[in-house]
């Protein structure tokens, strides 16, 4: 590829070596957080860090953390980054091509003997994805001191906490104090990332350039009921929590369809059945509930909507409800100011690119409370995400990563 700062053959290499860790396909990979297979990862990593010229740290929250210091190693940094930790059944691009993408940045500024006027930071992120621990942006929001009580109390699905897995891997709540950030060390955060949508491929389009973040809310949900023999309880006589989980999954999906054309989206993507027998009508069904919107009010009004109804099912089937919120997210939209200089840098590489919002949430969100933020789209294959069969070619990552480049220098005032 002709007309590249960058090195694209790099670039690509480096995600086919993060791939062969956690392979569970030919395209497939699992790097759940804080796993052997992430931290392996994270090492590999951490040498691509060091040979761009960074000095490298694993902080207390289990981020791995890079560091140029730039002419004015006193000045706030310019952060770039993502993560490496995956879904259980997931591809090799999402996140990782923001945590290759921006260390491609530094070594090219390394390869050309250009030292910028501020530091420049790479952060890969612990635990952006929050399938292990059923919370996520961990690590960004621990720098931030955003952690919620209870956090490191979290049990996977083996009975595993977060804390025991943190230890594990490498970091320590000890150290959570003196890997916070104060105020002010970074101005700006940069993130790389995949669409996980079809829009800029609708478009024809290889880059697009992310106007806000759609405001995520999670819940865990537990049903009660009272279990029995499948065979001879009558089923006017039932409390089957089942039943009622089925008609909330239902009414979810019917709540988050009610407006045709809004980016309103509903997921139950977790569910446990217990005792989870053929021949016992279930007694407790705990399942998880993401909703999204761009559109806060519209959110808020369909979260009502969704509690009343699911107090309707318990009322109806005798049922036990309880609701845990997991996550509570507004919308948060990028710093006009770097959304201009992206558009900028576009246009000066000879493309135009879209914009658009992102409706999966990132590190930039937690970012987006600390500092301004931008972010960059690339094109995948058919918008799919979370699913081996994820896909962006090189050349369009190889494109972004440049205008990841251009953009860095421009925010760093080299």
């Amino acid at each position: 590829m002709s007309g590249l700062t960058i090195d694209a053959d790099r670039v690509g290499q480096r995600i086919e070596r993060l791939a062969q860790i956690g392979k569970i396909s030919d395209t497939g990979v699992c790097r759940l957080a804080l796993s052997p297979e992430d931290r392996e990862a994270v090492e590999v990593v951490r040498g691509w860090m060091e040979e761009a010229g960074m000095t490298v740290r694993l902080d207390g929250f289990g981020n791995l953390i890079g560091r140029l210091p730039g002419k004015d190693p006193n000045k706030p940094a310019v952060m770039l980054g993502s993560h490496i930790d995956t879904q259980p059944y997931a591809g090799r691009f999402d996140g990782i091509i923001g945590v290759i993408g921006a260390i491609e940045v530094v070594q090219t500024l390394a390869d050309l003997g250009v030292v910028p006027e501020v530091p420049i930071e790479v952060a890969s992120f612990c635990d952006e994805e929050g399938c292990r621990f059923n919370k996520g942006l961990f690590g960004v929001r621990g720098i931030l001191g955003r952690l919620e009580d209870g956090e490191l109390e979290r049990a996977d699905k083996n009975g595993v906490t977060r804390r025991e897995a943190l230890l594990a891997f490498g970091g320590d709540p000890e150290r959570f104090e003196e890997s916070r950030y104060e105020l002010g060390q970074v101005s700006v955060f940069l993130e790389l990332h995949i669409e996980q949508g079809p829009v800029l491929e609708t478009l024809g389009r290889p880059l697009g350039i992310v106007t806000g973040i759609s405001g995520p809310l999670w819940w865990t949900v537990d049903l009660y009921g009272f279990a029995g023999h499948a065979g001879s309880v009558p089923m006017g006589l039932r409390k089957d929590a089942l039943v009622g989980a089925s008609k909330i999954v239902v009414g979810l999906q019917a709540l988050a369809s009610s407006e045709p054309g809004a980016p309103t989206v509903g997921t139950v993507g977790s569910m446990r059945v217990f005792p989870d027998s053929r021949n016992i009508i279930p007694e407790h069904v705990q399942f998880t509930i993401d909703l999204r919107d761009i559109d806060l009010p519209r959110r808020d009004r369909l979260e009502r909507q969704l509690r009343e109804l699911i107090n309707e099912v318990a009322e109806e089937h005798g049922l036990r409800v309880e609701i845990r919120e997991d996550t509570n997210s507004e919308p948060r939209y990028c710093a006009p100011r770097i959304v201009d200089t992206i558009r900028e840098a576009a246009m000066e590489m000879g493309l135009k690119a879209p914009e658009l919002m992102s409706g999966p949430f990132h590190d930039s969100l937690a970012m987006s409370y600390y500092c301004d933020y931008g972010m960059i789209f690339v094109r995948c294959k058919d918008g799919i995400s979370h699913n081996p069969k994820e896909f962006s070619s090189l050349e369009d990552i190889a494109l972004g990563t440049e205008l990841l480049y251009r953009t860095t220098l421009q925010m760093c005032g080299t």
